[in-house]
């Protein structure tokens, strides 16, 4: 029944902040910026590679995400990189820590975390 992943939807406290960090440090594509006045909201369509992934939402005063310990519901995103410690080195450049490289269990794939400017948790899995 279901084809494939459309988008992931996040709302973020400050729109300006988060349109750099999703747009300038991690380099996703805007695909169309629109603001709703019956809203006050903005809802910015971003890309990774052409392929239409997040919806980027600002809302008036958006209660807080709880996050550690963690919350019910979505628990992070993920991207995947083919040269995880490129993506670090890149992301800190920009002024963004992330945890400490790890390595998964399973696939052997090593991977790591870091915070959007909201605290969202966002994971980098090297492919």
């Amino acid at each position: 029944m279901l084809e494939a992943i459309h988008h992931i939807a996040i709302i973020c406290s400050d729109y300006e902040r988060s349109k750099h960090f999703y747009t300038q440090v991690l380099g996703l594509e805007v695909v169309r910026e629109v603001y709703r006045a019956e809203r006050d909201s903005y809802k910015l369509d971003l890309a990774v590679k052409g392929h239409y992934q997040i919806e980027l939402f600002s809302f008036p005063n958006p209660p807080a995400r709880p996050s550690r310990p963690e919350a019910q519901g979505l628990r992070h995103l993920a991207f995947a990189v083919t040269d995880l410690d490129a993506a670090i080195a890149s992301l800190r450049t920009h002024g963004v820590e992330t945890e400490p490289i790890r390595t998964d269990e399973w696939t052997q794939r090593r991977f790591t975390f870091f915070a959007d400017p909201d605290n969202l948790p966002i994971e980098l899995y090297e492919m």
